[in-house]
């Protein structure tokens, strides 16, 4: 990854990232998802979505989210799709990938995380080609996945760390809360940005009115076969250790961030201490900002319990 990237991020904590091919239904649904402890902590989580029938006839999101993940203690994975030109992108994702994931994980025990992930995108993306095929269609997504689990401490004793990584394509975020401070671990992959648009461009491609070939508004994503020479499905991935002064994730949507800025949803949830509540406000917040898209929101707050 280079400075450019980096910078993006607006990181002043201790995130390592990994290097991506280039340099770079009018009613809220709302679910509650229970808890599960980590080291001495709890994730509880809170959904919430809304088809934005305002402006959307469909509803193209899809979200999943899994505590104990790969019957491991403390483990969490948490997800969300955005769909374009069809939902049958996202829900593919949402049904399949975390079973690519955990197989993955099994099978390379031993390898960087962040690599696992951009292994699990790449053959998601494959896998999927295979499958619009079949269906017939011409569908893609933009995704965001966030994974937390438990590792040994670099100090060789047996201390335990709790690790969260994260992987994406396109412009879904994952926005981490740190002591009341936005802290953004995912990177936009839109035809405004400079090293993607150069990509783009160096491979044959071009950029009207910041669209891929004067289609697609995001530069990367799963799917959409058509443009994949171009809109390639290669994630930016992070890794952060996370400490007591994290609070919560944020993970959603651009119908979310388009109209919320990182820090201004951080502030907003940063009220509500009850992640059900904080999504479905945040939510409705985001709707009369204007938003003008599916929206999905996704709470993980970190809440410390008794050892």
């Amino acid at each position: 990854m280079d400075s450019k990237e980096g910078s993006d991020l607006g990181v002043s904590a201790p995130v390592s990232t990994a290097p991506t091919e280039a340099e770079p239904k009018s009613a809220a649904e709302l679910s509650d998802a229970g808890s599960t402890p980590i080291l001495g902590w709890s994730s509880h989580v809170g959904i919430a979505t809304d088809r934005n029938c305002r402006w959307r006839r469909t509803m193209e999101d899809a979200h999943d989210f899994q505590h104990d993940f790969n019957n491991v203690p403390g483990q969490g994975y948490f997800a969300i799709f955005d769909g374009h030109a069809g939902k049958f992108a996202a829900e593919w994702c949402r049904d399949n990938m975390s079973e690519i994931l955990s197989e993955e994980l099994k099978t390379s025990p031993d390898m960087d995380v962040r690599e696992v992930m951009k292994n699990v995108f790449l053959k998601a993306d494959d896998q999927l080609e295979t499958e619009s095929a079949k269906a017939g269609v011409r569908s893609g997504c933009t995704a965001v996945m966030s994974f937390i689990r438990s590792e040994t401490c670099d100090s060789g004793d047996s201390s335990q760390k709790r690790v969260l990584y994260t992987a994406n394509v396109g412009d879904a975020r994952t926005v981490l809360c740190r002591g009341g401070k936005a802290i953004r671990l995912t990177y936009d992959h839109k035809g405004t940005d400079e090293h993607e648009s150069r990509r783009i461009t160096e491979k044959g491609g071009f950029l009207l009115n910041n669209r891929v070939n004067g289609v697609l508004a995001v530069t990367r994503s799963l799917g959409d076969f058509s443009m994949k020479e171009f809109v390639v499905g290669a994630p930016f991935t992070t890794s952060i250790d996370l400490c007591d002064d994290d609070e919560f994730l944020i993970i959603a949507c651009d119908g979310l961030w388009d109209v919320v800025s990182d820090q201004d949803a951080v502030n907003f949830v940063s009220k509500i201490p009850e992640p059900q509540q904080a999504a479905s406000l945040l939510l409705k917040h985001a709707l009369e900002k204007f938003s003008t898209d599916n929206t999905s929101v996704m709470i993980v707050r970190f809440n410390q319990v008794s050892k």
